[in-house]
């Protein structure tokens, strides 16, 4: 179980790292076929590894690895069909998937925060994913506004 913690990790930092770069590349008008390639198998290597640890009912955690794995599927049809903006709003709802759950963990593992908030439901959880889905939705917004990114 160790060992597939810790690839769980990885993969998911390595998913959130090249995430942050992907949406830099979309403001920065370059291609980036390499970081979309990386991007996507990580952040499915995430949700997959996530669904092997043990099942004990329906949780937040596999709602949340089941809509990643379709948002990401419609990003690599996209990415594909060399659809910009869908592939650009798709990869930002995967990432900010990821950054949801990163801040779940967060508030979970670090032991500053979850004396902030024990249980994970208190107002400062709420905001801070409030905070970060502004955030990806305003970058989703400007950059298919902008069609600031080209897949082909």
């Amino acid at each position: 179980m160790a060992r597939l913690t810790f690839i769980h990790v990885i993969l998911s930092l390595v998913s959130l790292g090249t995430g942050l770069l992907l949406i830099s590349a979309f403001f920065a008008k370059r291609r980036a076929p390499r970081l979309n390639g990386i991007f996507l198998f990580m952040a499915v290597g995430t949700s997959v590894t996530g669904f092997l640890f043990p099942f004990h009912g329906v949780t937040p955690g596999i709602v949340v690895g089941l809509v990643s794995l379709a948002v990401l599927t419609l990003a690599a049809i996209a990415l594909a069909r060399k659809w910009s903006r869908a592939y650009m709003i798709s990869a930002v709802i995967a990432q900010s998937l990821n950054v949801l759950v990163l801040i779940a963990q967060l508030f979970a593992k670090v032991p500053a925060l979850h004396r902030a908030a024990p249980t994970g439901t208190e107002p400062i959880v709420g905001a801070t994913r409030g905070l970060a889905l502004l955030v990806f939705l305003a970058s989703a917004v400007m950059a298919v506004r902008r069609s600031l990114y080209r897949l082909g």
